[in-house]
């Protein structure tokens, strides 16, 4: 991490505040996973008291490697049922989409499918485009999450699986880059401002509703089953491609096509935001990698020169504009989340509380 981060802080022992948030606040409860048998054992138990007569709890599965080891391990591993819940926003990859059927198929799983509603999807990217904020992806993100809290509070699932976690995921986006997704207010004040549908059938979310209301008041619970265990990304994409015949990606999130526009491209080339410093340190500090690994990896671009027209190409398309006003979105002056209507005061209080009482280890970005 370095100063593209506006918030990173040094001290004199040159170390930033990420990897001390990380040694003091982070490595101490998590200790990489290791000796949690027995508290990994009473939350499976947990989940099964819970059950329904068809699943016992319903896990996120885009087809990236976390979410789909993950899968593998609570079926096979923890003999689990889950109803495997895929959120269809249009941009799935064809790596994607076939990682998610060889495992569903493999597993003797059921899908469920989510399709958003392509017209209002469409135009509520384009809107994040035309605002000049960093965070164009928030829409694809807000619909993931909404969709998944909503389809257990209807159906009153009590545990919900996610494939999030410190090994891979200890360093945080800072917020600059990546604005809190969930801020339905941000959501709703740039489609007001910029869209050209009203929303209708877009899943919405607010933070009061699934950090508040399902967990407390309806006993909705998420769990992070990754962190009780040695998870190492390497060694989890060896079984997956052994065991299911995975395709692994080029970097993390590259499972939906328009992540990997934005990631690779848009917020490395227009806002300087390398995402992948970001995944790069967390996997040092978990020991995975080493700095010197990670510094030449960082030395080429996140995306191919020789093609990135293709993929310039390929979004422009899908979002029914011309390459000429994808440019124009990328050459306008520059916004940030802080020049739209937004709940950041909440989420702020939220997490305060929340380091308060060790619900949350990381660091305030």
């Amino acid at each position: 991490m370095d100063e593209t981060d506006s918030k990173i802080s040094f001290g004199n022992d040159g170390i930033c505040d990420h990897c001390k948030t990380f040694y003091k606040k982070i490595l101490p409860s998590w200790n990489h996973g290791k000796n949690k048998e027995q508290e990994l054992k009473s939350v499976i138990q947990g989940i099964k008291s819970k059950d329904s007569d068809d699943f016992d709890c319903i896990l996120g599965l885009s087809g990236g490697i976390d979410s789909s080891y993950l899968l593998h391990l609570i079926v096979t591993k923890f003999n689990l049922r889950p109803l495997v819940f895929h959120v269809d926003a249009g941009w799935n990859s064809q790596i994607a989409t076939y990682n998610i059927e060889r495992l569903v198929e493999k597993l003797s799983l059921d899908l469920f499918t989510e399709v958003i509603n392509w017209t209002e999807m469409r135009d509520i990217q384009l809107s994040f485009f035309k605002s000049g904020v960093p965070h164009i992806d928030t829409p694809q993100d807000h619909a993931f999450f909404s969709t998944m809290y909503k389809f257990a509070s209807k159906y009153n699932v009590k545990s919900i699986i996610t494939g999030g976690n410190y090994s891979t995921e200890c360093i945080r986006n800072p917020k600059e880059w990546m604005y809190f997704q969930s801020d339905s207010t941000q959501l709703r004040d740039i489609q007001n401002y910029y869209g050209n549908v009203k929303i209708k059938d877009f899943p919405l979310t607010n933070i009061l509703w699934h950090k508040i209301w399902l967990p407390y008041f309806r006993n909705i619970k998420v769990f992070r089953l990754l962190d009780f265990l040695p998870y190492n990304k390497d060694q989890a994409v060896k079984e997956l491609i052994e065991l299911y015949d995975f395709q692994p990606y080029s970097q993390k999130h590259f499972e939906s096509r328009f992540t990997k526009f934005y990631e690779s491209y848009w917020l490395y080339e227009r806002f300087g935001y390398d995402t992948r410093k970001v995944q790069l340190s967390s996997l040092i500090l978990t020991n995975q990698m080493k700095r010197d690994e990670a510094l030449e990896i960082l030395k080429d671009p996140p995306y191919d020169k020789n093609n990135i027209h293709h993929e310039f190409e390929y979004v422009s398309k899908k979002l029914g504009i011309t390459n000429q006003e994808l440019e124009s979105f990328f050459t306008q002056s520059k916004k940030t989340y802080k020049d739209f209507k937004n709940q950041e005061i909440i989420y702020e209080l939220g997490s305060f509380i929340s380091r308060f009482f060790g619900l949350e280890k990381g660091g305030k970005r």
